[in-house]
């Protein structure tokens, strides 16, 4: 891989690595659906005028159904979740639940007729990365965390359809007008209940300096750095940076909120990311080669991403 292609790697690993952290400290002070607009609200007014200038707007309108079901699997419900449950749960603890998507992923194609074989190292995976989930939440079964911890859940299986929609029905979508069209149809969603629940007070610099980095650090330049990662390295090697944001989340959740760094988490970690890189191999695939994906790329591409990494 070129130099570039691994500044861009490192990027996008602490670019969808940071926003648990982020998201721990915006809820703190503004509501759920605050959070959601804004980060939505930002990443749309960077990357919409990017989409309209590249054109091909008759793919957006063509496919308008699958794209608002995208939206709703990957967006709308999962951001909200995803931010509600972080009222509960440790940044760090939410990015390690969040790392078992792609075992998820596996087990969802398969009950959805992919004719894709899984072998006994990827069943292996599976049930290691499942162990792993499960020796992180059972010490929070209890009162509200159970519910965070269900909630999580339901954002990891939203993440898990959202790519099944835009492999089987937004192939002709261009990437960069899937994640724009995406953002603004739920930052509409999302203004009138933000609208209602804005805070009677400015939020201190902090929060605020939270709010800003979510919508333009980790969506919106996040997404532009991801096509050109994709573009320099080709998507399966390009992917493999989903596997590094669990580490920069628990990181950052230790570091920066002082959020405990237990035996626990060290084990459940090695479980649900050996897991999720066991059962996803696909054995005897041949590496992708770089591809344009900037303005008329792959779908596929950052839907996965953002699925399998992006919180």
């Amino acid at each position: 891989m070129s130099r570039r292609g691994w500044v861009l790697f490192a990027l996008m690993g602490v670019l969808w690595g940071i926003p648990y952290l982020m998201i721990k400290v915006a809820v703190d002070s503004v509501s759920v659906p605050m959070v959601v607009f804004s980060r939505t609200a930002l990443g749309a007014a960077v990357l919409l005028p990017l989409a309209i200038r590249a054109g091909q707007l008759d793919a957006v309108r063509r496919h308008w159904r699958p794209l608002l079901a995208f939206t709703a699997m990957e967006i709308l419900g999962p951001w909200a979740l995803l931010s509600h449950a972080e009222t509960e749960l440790t940044s760090s603890m939410t990015g390690l639940l969040i790392a078992a998507v792609p075992i998820i992923s596996v087990v969802l194609a398969r009950l959805t007729g992919d004719a894709e074989r899984l072998g006994p190292l990827r069943w292996a995976g599976l049930l290691v990365g499942l162990t792993g989930v499960f020796v992180l939440a059972w010490p929070h079964l209890g009162g509200g965390s159970a519910w965070a911890i269900g909630e999580v859940m339901l954002v990891a299986i939203g993440y898990s359809i959202a790519p099944m929609i835009a492999l089987r029905r937004l192939q002709g979508l261009p990437s960069l007008h899937m994640a724009a069209f995406s953002l603004a149809i739920a930052a509409v969603v999302y203004a009138g209940p933000a609208a209602v629940t804005r805070p009677d007070t400015l939020p201190s610099g902090r929060v605020l300096a939270a709010l800003a980095g979510l919508g333009l650090v980790c969506t919106a330049f996040a997404f532009i750095v991801f096509f050109e990662l994709i573009r320099e390295v080709g998507t399966s090697r390009g992917m493999v940076f989903t596997y590094v944001n669990p580490a920069v989340a628990v990181a950052t959740g230790v570091v920066f909120l002082g959020e405990p760094f237990t035996g626990t988490i060290m084990l459940s970690f090695a479980l649900i990311l050996g897991g999720s890189v066991l059962a996803t191999v696909r054995r005897g695939t041949a590496p992708d080669r770089p591809a344009p994906v900037a303005d008329t790329g792959s779908t596929t591409a950052p839907s996965r991403a953002v699925s399998e990494g992006s919180p």
